[in-house]
């Protein structure tokens, strides 16, 4: 005689507190609206939102909260005994969105983040406090948005060792590089374009300085390689000082301008560096138009793995956020970087200028005799080979653009070089360097 079949006892909700509800904490509350039965059916239990808390109580976020108990106190919002979830979306590496970090985890509450400040910086401390209290930290909204790159990479290519990292992981410089380069558009023009779309804050530091990619990019690296989280050993150069002439450049050597992260760990340390490149026009991420991220990760089995998706964006970021809660709710999360706080180890900062390659040099001077062969003289003396001198004139800088192509060769060379070039006084702003790279 057949047994008779014990039927499953459902499983409680899953009950989430949400601190923060600006542009992707109201696309959160939409998404668990309205996904709600299918979100239940793939986690296997129902997700509620049981509480809520934010600066402004009052404001219309073109979403209904009532249903939803208001904490004005966030120590509260997180001691409360029908929160088993709290989503930080605040936003800052320390002050409010830490201390509730710690508080989450030390009273045995799952996390879920989108806050790459963070984790970049405090990442250590608060996985190895998550490993101690045996509750989830997740934050794959924090790296390049809706892409689901940090589950792929930590689940999907886990028994690879992988190569190389790198791409665009800062949707605001790439549209406004897609601006120069459709709109021959100058920086500045461009940056306008970025701010009144939404993509760029007022203040666009964090972005075109390249910080904000620099945050993601080292999170990729820990993962990627098991190390330690180490923000400060990531060289960062932005964008700000692109002028149109260079998208120009670049499009007549074949080579599209892009914001690149990379990580690469070899026999004498981690390389990590954000800094615009010339990317091959065949490239896929020469590719990658608008505010898109991009992520390729090079495994020794699996080959590359290219991802390429919205970074930003309520929808996108709601979707990384509420996919991470669904993880929560199937019970399945392991160490936050892959492996425990402990079994990380650290790699010293390889060093970048004995990295060899092709460069490309941008130098606005003064049109006058004597000029070419003082850059020549720079470049000599430092031991760059130069393989192509172009000197035109320009619209938006004064005086005229030199732009050179080298021979392969380290980069400290061409730091020395231009360290001597921008001391001259007929050399109008700032030089522009940028790797040629071979992907």
């Amino acid at each position: 005689m057949s047994p008779v079949p014990v039927p499953a006892v459902p499983r409680p909700p899953l009950r989430v507190a949400l601190a923060g509800l600006g542009v992707v904490g109201g696309g959160v509350v939409k998404l668990l609206q309205a996904n709600r039965e299918l979100i239940a059916r793939r986690a296997g239990r129902a997700v509620e939102i049981v509480a809520l808390s934010a600066r402004d109580r009052h404001k219309d976020r073109g979403v209904d909260l009532s249903p939803y108990r208001w904490e004005d106190d966030l120590g509260a919002l997180v001691a409360a005994g029908d929160v088993d979830v709290v989503v930080e979306m605040i936003g800052g590496a320390d002050g409010m969105a830490l201390t509730l970090a710690r508080q989450a985890l030390s009273g045995g509450k799952a996390l879920v983040t989108a806050n790459k400040a963070m984790i970049a910086h405090h990442g250590l401390d608060l996985a190895r406090l998550a490993e101690e209290k045996d509750t989830p930290l997740k934050y794959e909204a924090a790296v390049a948005g809706g892409i689901p790159v940090i589950k792929a990479i930590r689940e999907g290519a886990s028994a690879n060792e992988i190569a190389r990292v790198y791409g665009i992981l800062n949707g605001t410089c790439n549209y406004i590089l897609t601006q120069m380069e459709r709109n021959g558009a100058s920086f500045a023009d461009a940056l306008a374009a970025a701010q009144a779309e939404g993509y760029a804050e007022a203040d666009p530091t964090f972005d075109v300085d390249g910080i904000d990619a620099a945050h993601k990019l080292s999170i990729l690296a820990a993962l990627c390689f098991g190390t330690k989280l180490d923000i400060d050993a990531v060289a960062t150069n932005g964008i700000r000082d692109l002028i149109a002439a260079d998208i120009r450049e670049a499009e007549a050597l074949g080579h599209r301008v892009r914001l690149i992260g990379m990580a690469e760990r070899n026999g004498s340390g981690l390389y990590q560096h954000v800094q615009p490149c010339l990317v091959p026009a065949d490239h896929p991420l020469a590719y990658v138009p608008g505010a898109l991220n991009a992520v390729v990760a090079e495994g020794n089995f699996v080959g590359r793995l290219f991802f390429e998706g919205a970074g930003a964006g309520a929808g996108p970021t709601a979707s990384a956020i509420v996919a991470d809660i669904i993880d929560i709710a199937r019970d399945e999360y392991g160490p936050a970087f892959a492996m425990p706080v402990d079994a990380l180890d650290h790699a010293p900062s390889a060093d970048a200028g004995a990295r060899v390659g092709k460069h490309y040099v941008r130098l606005v001077v003064e049109d006058r005799i004597g000029v070419l062969a003082e850059i020549a003289t720079a470049m000599r003396d430092a031991g760059v080979s130069i393989e192509s001198f172009i000197q035109r004139g320009t619209d938006d800088q004064e005086g005229v653009v030199i732009a050179i192509v080298t021979h392969e060769g380290p980069a400290r060379a061409i730091a020395a070089a231009l360290a001597t070039v921008a001391a001259s006084d007929h050399v109008v702003g700032a030089p522009m360097h940028m790797p040629i790279l071979t992907l």
